[in-house]
């Protein structure tokens, strides 16, 4: 008999299931499998682990991971061979040096010397090129070690220093040519360059050259740098560029460093003129070389031969070996990158340097503070020559040079701006105390007047010149020209005190200013600050003198207020005009001798045409209009505080102008605050009659607002009674209550209480909530403070259990209502059950 999962024994008989529940009872059959294995291989690994954890093991299979990769280890190896191969060299030449005569000497030196050198030749046969490296590395520090001991041993009586310029001269050459030889070695070449730094800088200092001298040596010696890094285009040479583009920027700016200090302390024109051939030299540098580096941008350095070989059998060997990861091939040509900003950089340098020699000659040989403004012409003049003629980024690191001085020059010529801008606010502590001398006078009341403003206000034209006429590039040309339009304006306010120009001449400069700002099709927020901020500058030299104030406000006023017909100076400028309308309001009161508060009436003009303008300018304007209308209004309030009188009058002439105002459909919410200026006229005007009676000054709050209340009840007849008629109800029944009970007498509890009864009936017949409420507690209120008296005589004949036996029928009243009020409840809970 046969019995599987696939079938069945019945009476020796085997049944097979059909294919469908066949393949079922495989399915799970299977998956009954995979889950007894999935559990034993859990159970193995738990196992597993349990047992390494309990019992130290041999070590794990695996090799523990590398910190440093073979061609490290042998290059540190390399390297601490080296040196130490070169510090017993030095130890010998110093200690043991003088236990060998002459000869011993030479023959230990030269054989020693030239077997370290000739050394590198087999092993870079082999192809042992880090250990050649290190070899020759020591031959190099041996022949510096010769060099030593030569000047030790048979020329002690030969300067140090000039001995030392001629070492490092031979052993640049020598070093060269061995690394010339031995082409493959990339060390002594650039040793060879590292060491031509030092020659000329050591000659300069052997024969005392000065100064201008060693400073000239440091330069040729960049020269030379700077022309190896660029002109050296042999791939093997690369790390020889490098070390000569360190070199020249290095030595270049120690050089530059010393030259400009040279021409900043020269005490007179020879100095100067030598400091700047020196910086002359140094642009010339500069200048060449940032010529030059976009020509070599392109340039590739090749790998060294055989490297690109080795890699392609190492990428073979790997691709062969199972398991190794593939190594690709290093890419047969490196490129050498020159950032262009690397060109503009230098071509920045060049032109500073040029600029400043320049400087420094014309700073000792041209008198009055104009040494700066004629640096200036230069760089402009530089600065038109070199377009069109260079690289592009050439021009672009000589223009910014250029730009450096023209910034160092507008920041000198900031303090003549400055005092012709912010001088006349000296005045406001000075209203009216005669005309000035000039116009500088004018200016200068608090603040000293700067030392070389003409070369400043040359300055200042020129940069403008500049902006307008060199600026052509279509980003940067809209704001160089509004940089030279506010130059231009700064030079312009200048000029009367500059020149010392009649105080007269003075006014008409900046009101001519501010009119042809106004007029020129300036972008509207420059033009509209620079007209705002001449026009405050002219209205403050103007407080020098009566006549004058009175004159140059009118003529401000008039001139903002044409031009408030230019839609896009409108929001700023029809505001201007109303600010300086109350300005010449003030000024003319206080020139005929008027006191304050008659002053604030004629103020109130102001915001009289305030409202009369503002809704025929647009949006933008009508709002800016209107508060400085306000501001005027606040402006007359402040005026007329001292008198109530003419205080209650200007509040009232103010709640007529803010309710035509609230007139408009737009502004319909500014009538409450005509209401507020009417109420408080009427207070204040009650006050100055000596009036204590509150009715007096509640019923004119509470008259309008209940005739307002009704209109809105009529308007809308679901307005709630607490908003209709409560804030005029309250108005006056809260302050005559309250001052009803400090009354004896019997007058107005009496009308007061007729006037709650009468509000009582009134809401119970119009069914409204809050003249029922507030007249009935009123009332309630009125008839209790009269019938206090008697209720304390009445508590008085009251026998001691009266309070008791009162207070226990209110606790029976409470307890019997009780009950009902819990069914009630119930019942609302039960309704809103049914509702869920």
């Amino acid at each position: 008999m046969v019995c599987d999962v696939t079938g069945t024994t019945l009476l020796g008989m085997t049944h097979f299931p059909p294919p469908a529940e066949e393949l079922r009872l495989l399915d799970a059959e299977l998956y009954r499998l995979d889950a007894r294995r999935a559990q034993l291989l859990a159970r193995r690994a738990w196992l597993v682990t349990a047992l390494q954890s309990a019992a130290p093991g041999p070590a794990p299979a695996f090799a523990p991971r590398s910190e440093a990769s073979a061609p490290r280890v042998q290059n540190v190896l390399l390297l601490l061979g080296g040196v130490l191969l070169t510090i017993a060299a030095m130890a010998f030449t110093l200690v043991s040096w003088g236990h060998l005569g002459i000869v011993g000497r030479a023959a230990v030196l030269g054989t020693v010397t030239l077997a370290t050198l000739a050394a590198p030749l087999p092993l870079l046969r082999r192809g042992l090129r880090s250990t050649a490296e290190a070899v020759a590395g020591l031959g190099l520090a041996l022949m510096v070690l010769d060099a030593y001991a030569l000047h030790e041993a048979a020329l002690t009586d030969t300067d140090g220093t000039a001995y030392a310029a001629f070492a490092t001269t031979a052993l640049a050459v020598l070093w060269a040519a061995y690394g010339t030889a031995l082409d493959t070695l990339r060390l002594p070449r650039p040793a060879a360059l590292i060491v031509a730094q030092l020659p000329l800088l050591l000659g300069a200092i052997a024969v005392d050259a000065g100064p201008y001298g060693i400073t000239a040596a440091l330069l040729v010696t960049a020269a030379a740098d700077a022309g190896m890094a660029l002109f050296a285009t042999t791939p093997s040479l690369r790390s020889v560029r490098i070390a000569a583009a360190i070199g020249a920027y290095g030595l270049g700016g120690w050089g530059v460093l010393t030259a400009v200090w040279l021409s900043l302390t020269s005490p007179g024109p020879s100095a100067a003129a030598r400091a700047a051939a020196l910086l002359t030299f140094a642009a010339a540098i500069a200048v060449t070389a940032a010529w030059r580096i976009p020509e070599t941008a392109g340039l590739t350095a090749t790998a060294a031969p055989g490297t690109a070989g080795r890699a392609e059998s190492t990428a073979a060997a790997g691709s062969t070996s199972p398991g190794a990861l593939p190594q690709s091939p290093p890419p047969a040509d490196i490129p050498i990158l020159r950032p262009p900003f690397l060109s503009a950089a230098t071509a920045l340098i060049g032109g500073l340097c040029l600029l400043a020699g320049v400087g420094g000659v014309l700073r000792v040989s041209v008198p009055g503070g104009w040494a700066l403004p004629t640096e200036l012409v230069i760089a402009v003049v530089l600065l038109a020559v070199v377009r069109g003629r260079l690289t592009e980024t050439v021009r672009r690191g000589v223009g910014w040079a250029c730009a450096a001085v023209q910034t160092f020059s507008l920041v000198w010529a900031l303090p003549l701006a400055a005092v012709a801008v912010l001088g006349p606010l000296g005045l406001l502590q000075h209203p009216w105390s005669g005309v000035p001398a000039d116009a500088r006078a004018a200016v200068t009341t608090d603040i000293p007047w700067p030392s070389d403003t003409g070369p400043g206000l040359a300055v200042l034209v020129i940069v403008a010149g500049v902006l307008v006429l060199l600026v052509r590039e279509p980003v940067w040309r809209p704001r160089a020209s509004m940089g030279a339009v506010v130059l231009v304006w700064a030079a312009a306010l200048a000029v009367p005190a500059t020149f010392q120009l009649p105080y007269s001449v003075g006014l008409l400069v900046p009101g001519l200013v501010t009119a042809a700002v106004l007029a020129a099709p300036l972008r509207p927020p420059v033009g509209v600050i620079l007209a705002l901020v001449t026009s405050v500058d002219l209205a403050l030299l103007a407080l020098a003198d009566r006549t004058a104030t009175l004159t140059v406000l009118s003529a401000l006023t008039a001139l903002f207020a044409a031009a408030s017909t230019r839609s896009r100076l409108a929001p700023v400028t029809a505001p201007a005009a109303l600010a300086y309308a109350t300005a010449l309001a003030c000024a003319t009161g206080a020139a005929a001798g008027w006191q304050p508060q008659h002053t604030a009436l004629l103020v109130l003009a102001v915001p009289a045409a305030a409202v009369l303008v503002a809704p025929r300018l647009g949006d933008a304007a009508r709002l800016g209009t209107e508060v400085t209308g306000a501001v005027a209004g606040l402006v007359a309030l402040t005026l007329a505080v001292t008198d109530p009188p003419l205080l209650a009058l200007v509040l009232a002439l103010l709640g007529v102008i803010v309710a035509a105002t609230a007139v408009h459909p737009d502004r319909r919410r500014v009538g409450y605050v005509a209401a507020v200026l009417f109420v408080l006229a009427t207070w204040i005007r009650l006050a100055a009659w000596e009036v204590a009676t509150p009715e007096a000054y509640t019923l004119p709050v509470t008259v309008p607002a209940l005739l307002v209340g009704a209109w809105r009840r009529h308007r809308d007849p679901q307005a709630r009674s607490w908003t209709a008629y409560g804030p005029g109800l309250t108005a006056t029944l809260a302050p005559s209550l309250v001052t009803t009970l400090h009354d004896e007498g019997w007058q107005r509890p009496l009308l007061l209480g007729a006037a709650a009864l009468v509000v009582t009936l009134l809401g119970a017949r119009h069914r409204m909530q809050a003249p029922l409420v507030l007249g009935g507690s009123a009332l309630v209120l009125v008839a209790l403070h009269e019938l206090t008296p008697y209720l304390v005589q009445v508590a008085d004949a009251l026998p001691r259990w009266v309070p008791p036996a009162l207070a226990g029928l209110l606790l029976l009243a409470v307890g019997a209502t009780y009950e009902q009020r819990i069914r009630d409840v119930r019942r609302v809970r039960e309704v809103l059950g049914r509702m869920n």
